[in-house]
């Protein structure tokens, strides 16, 4: 089948001072067609896009839309030309109602016609399959819900070229499933789509061609039918790259954190987690799954001492080596500090990569040592030490750095989690905590970060892994813990559970308090 191009983009060179994000790319962007965009982090793919989306301006190189040479300088110079991108964080008021925030900021004359508003907002949701309420509050919407605003914003106002930027990093099986539906509708009714993600078996699942970039390079463009996740990841990387998680049984399970009744609030006395028990054992990897705001970031920061408990809780630590009997160390009281003089062997990759897990303006070896200072004899420190970590963290996990003391908060997102996930595990802990600990890596580090929790695992770590990717976390762990609503809504076997199974759990509670 023929399809017409939308936007062709001609030699397009984009640089940020002496890094060239983008050398030379052309690439058809095709009507009635789901184009995905692969590529390692660094690759180039969101520069390239927002270039469309008129965030960036290319310093070299011509786009022609239907044909046409344009200029695209604003995000208003995108919409003239049909082209919208949804953001992979979203730019909605929370106040507002979804036809607010979709009509926000249009020119008309005259006064604003909310209800003439709403009911055309209602005809592109039956038209393509949509799902949402024009009234409700943007505050009261799910995740998903928000993603749906987003989209009718651009259908709104006239966009018949989407490009979406990694847009189920946060949604469950069934609204990723949603979602692939009205993007199969919007692609019969001749729209041209662009979806970035790093999520291979979703690109072989929704688009017609992939075009893999490869640091800042075009490399090619297949059909989706036509390849598999290895082709594709090889192309990618420009080698061999394995895409099989180990996972090995657990040796000896024994309990390494016993954590009952943990209760949460928020500074501002809303409930964020709620009565949750459970036991992290060594030599497992215990998965935490559950739509954003969960309660994910609550529980571990509540481990760590981040987080105040409500009275009753009780986090019990034991060592590697605890003797049987052994009641164990209470955490529960403690700040990070007085854990950590307790002689708690505990390890935290945190969501917040800068605000909380490194100091942006010191390199790697500042960072490291901010880990290990206290083993300096009275005012000297061990330098030496932090350096040969961040050496070696530079090179097993290869960070892309001009050194290891430049300074970490101008590193990519992808290279700053690395060198987070790298100093924690050197730390040799008895339990690691890790956030999303391959959120915007490529695929190739993914793997790696995964053999390296297998390892810690296989050494009687207690390994807690919060993760958004389910098809990662049935791969990946032995267990799974899900939490819906900052409760717990079941504890299932990793090897045994669905895809499917995980997804209703994730949003039980929410679906029975729609229901009573």
């Amino acid at each position: 089948m023929e399809h017409t191009s939308a936007i062709q983009l001609k030699n397009i060179t984009k640089r940020f001072g002496k890094v060239v994000a983008n050398d030379s790319v052309s690439l058809d962007i095709r009507r009635g067609e789901i184009l995905s965009l692969l590529g390692e982090n660094g690759s180039g793919k969101t520069t390239l896009m927002n270039m469309l989306a008129g965030i960036y301006f290319p310093d070299e190189g011509e786009i022609l839309v239907n044909g046409q040479s344009v200029t695209i300088a604003s995000p208003k110079d995108a919409f003239l030309c049909g082209i919208g991108m949804i953001h992979q964080h979203f730019k909605l008021v929370d106040v507002f109602t979804a036809a607010e925030n979709i009509v926000l900021g249009l020119e008309d004359e005259g006064k604003l016609d909310l209800k003439a508003a709403a009911g055309k907002i209602t005809d592109i949701c039956q038209k393509y399959g949509f799902s949402i309420d024009p009234a409700k509050k943007v505050y009261d919407m799910s995740v998903s819900e928000k993603q749906t605003v987003e989209i009718v914003k651009v259908l709104y106002r006239g966009a018949d070229i989407l490009i979406l930027d990694e847009p189920t990093a946060v949604l469950t099986p069934q609204e990723t499933n949603q979602l692939f539906t009205v993007m199969r509708n919007m692609k019969a009714d001749g729209k041209a789509m662009v979806i970035i993600t790093h999520k291979l078996h979703e690109v072989m699942d929704v688009s017609d061609r992939v075009a893999v970039l490869r640091k800042g390079r075009y490399i090619g463009d297949v059909a989706t039918a036509e390849t598999s996740p290895q082709k594709l990841t090889d192309m990618m990387v420009g080698h061999a790259v394995s895409l099989n998680i180990e996972r090995p049984a657990p040796e000896n399970p024994t309990p390494r954190l016993d954590a009952k009744g943990l209760t949460v609030y928020d500074a501002m006395g809303v409930k964020r987690l709620d009565n949750v028990s459970f036991t992290a054992m060594g030599g497992e990897i215990l998965g935490i799954a559950g739509i954003a705001g969960s309660g994910q970031k609550e529980l571990l920061e509540a481990i760590a001492g981040l987080q105040g408990l409500s009275a009753g809780a009780s986090i019990l630590y034991r060592p590697i080596g605890t003797a049987e009997g052994d009641q164990g160390v209470e955490l529960v009281g403690k700040t990070p500090l007085q854990i950590k003089k307790s002689g708690v062997s505990l390890a935290f990759v945190p969501e917040d990569r800068l605000g909380m897990g490194l100091v942006g303006s010191l390199g790697m070896t500042g960072n490291m040592l901010l880990r290990s200072y206290r083993k300096g004899v009275g005012f000297f420190t061990d330098r030496k030490a932090p350096r040969k970590l961040a050496e070696d963290v530079m090179e097993q996990l290869e960070v892309v750095t001009p050194g290891v003391n430049f300074p970490v908060r101008r590193l990519s997102g992808g290279n700053v989690q690395k060198v987070l996930v790298g100093r924690e595990i050197a730390q040799e802990p008895s339990v690691l905590m890790t956030a999303y600990a391959v959120r915007g890596l490529d695929i190739n580090t993914s793997y790696t970060i995964y053999n390296l929790l297998t390892e810690q695992k296989m050494k009687g770590v207690a390994v807690i892994y919060v993760g958004e990717d389910l098809d990662v976390l049935l791969e990946l762990c032995d267990r799974i813990m899900v939490l819906c609503g900052g409760q717990v809504s079941g504890i299932v076997d990793a090897r045994s559970t669905t895809k499917e199974e995980v997804g209703l759990l994730m949003t039980r509670f929410e679906k029975e308090a729609a229901q009573s």
